[in-house]
C-alpha cells in the first residue's frame, strides 16, 4: 500500500543539552517533544545535533521516535533527519529508518519533508504492506 501523509506539528518542549562555540559556528545538541495532527496523529521524541553559524541556522541531523497512528494503523517508527539553509533558503528532509516501524505500523518505509512557515507541516510518501 503506497501512502501521502500530510499535516502539522507542534513542538511542545525543546531542551538544549549542549553547546560548544568554536570559531565560526556553535555545535548544540537537543532534544525535542512534538505532537503531530493530520494523517499521522500522536508524539515523538527527537535528539537533534545543530550548527549555527554567526549568519543563522545552518544545518541539523537528527534521530526521532514517533508513536502514533498513520491513516488508520497504529505503531511507532524513526525517522531520520537531514536539514540545511543557506542565503534564506532551507530544506528540511525524513527518510523513514527501515525496520523500525511496530504494530501495525511494520514494514514502513518512505520519506518526506518539513516545511517551517505559518507553523510546521509535513509531507510524508511512504510504503506499507497490504494489512
Amino acid at each position: 500500500m503506497n501512502g501521502h501523509a500530510i499535516g502539522t506539528f507542534d513542538i511542545t518542549n525543546w531542551t538544549e543539552l549542549a553547546a560548544e562555540e568554536k570559531e565560526g559556528a556553535t555545535f548544540g545538541r537537543n532534544h525535542i517533544a512534538k505532537t503531530f495532527h493530520g494523517d499521522l496523529v500522536g508524539t515523538s521524541t527527537t535528539e537533534i545535533l545543530t550548527v549555527v553559524t554567526p549568519d543563522g541556522p545552518a544545518a541539523y541531523v537528527g534521530i526521532e521516535h514517533v508513536e502514533g497512528t498513520l491513516h488508520g494503523r497504529k505503531g511507532t517508527f524513526v525517522l531520520q533527519h537531514s536539514a540545511a539553509s543557506h542565503n534564506g533558503e532551507q530544506w528540511m528532509k525524513w527518510q523513514i529508518v527501515p525496520t523500525s516501524g511496530t504494530g501495525e505500523l511494520a514494514g514502513l518505509t518512505g520519506e518526506g519533508t518539513i516545511r517551517a512557515e505559518d507553523g510546521h507541516h509535513y509531507l510524508l510518501d511512504y510504503t506499507l504492506p497490504d494489512a
